[in-house]
């Protein structure tokens, strides 16, 4: 809610404010700010996320880098202004008496919190192993491509070991043709000279 209390405000969307007012708070190293007047949530001096509460409604402010695209796509949500919305923020807005998805925008008072806090924030919060990097697809893409290629390697070094077999069966198949026919050739040459020998007997 803004730092000065609205006349009228939806009792409603007050409860989700709370509600998420609750879930930023909650993740370590963050801090509660006012800089225009809105509730602001920061990790070590950066914002990742603006709540704004007034008597027109209820605004959400995250940046989401993951699901960015697919965020859009509500009716709810738009780009947010002063060229924030480049760099992947939405804002989110919510009349009185709208129904606001508390666990849509609690994952994605999550994902903002990721893509800006630093990396010793992140291992405090999901441990070492999780918090080392920020999810990206390009590394995912990486990854496949390294796993196909492990997966080809052994298929073309049977494929090579095949034709070194094959070559080396080839000249053993050759040489037995070749003796065959010097046999042939000497066993010729031995019956001309059997026959030589009865034609001068006669």
């Amino acid at each position: 809610m803004s730092q000065t209390p609205a006349d009228n405000v939806d009792a409603k969307l007050k409860a989700a404010e709370d509600h998420l007012r609750g879930v930023m708070l909650a993740l370590p190293e963050t801090t509660e700010d006012f800089p225009w007047g809105h509730r602001t949530a920061k990790v070590k001096g950066k914002m990742f996320a603006v709540l704004s509460l007034d008597n027109d409604g209820l605004g959400v402010t995250t940046k989401l880098p993951e699901s960015h695209e697919a965020a859009l796509t509500l009716p709810f949500t738009a780009p947010t202004g002063y060229g924030l919305g480049k760099s992947g923020w939405v804002s989110s807005r919510f009349k009185p008496g709208s129904e606001v998805p508390i666990g849509l925008l609690s994952q994605w008072i999550h994902e903002s919190f990721r893509a800006v806090a630093p990396q010793k924030v992140l291992k405090a919060l999901l441990g070492p192993a999780a918090g080392v990097a920020k999810p990206a697809s390009g590394a995912r893409r990486a990854a496949a491509v390294k796993r196909a290629a492990v997966v080809k390697k052994p298929a073309a070094k049977k494929a090579a070991a095949g034709k070194k077999s094959v070559a080396k069966r080839a000249p053993a198949r050759k040489g037995p043709t070749v003796r065959a026919g010097a046999k042939a050739k000497t066993s010729t040459a031995k019956r001309g000279a059997a026959v030589a020998p009865r034609s001068k007997r006669r």
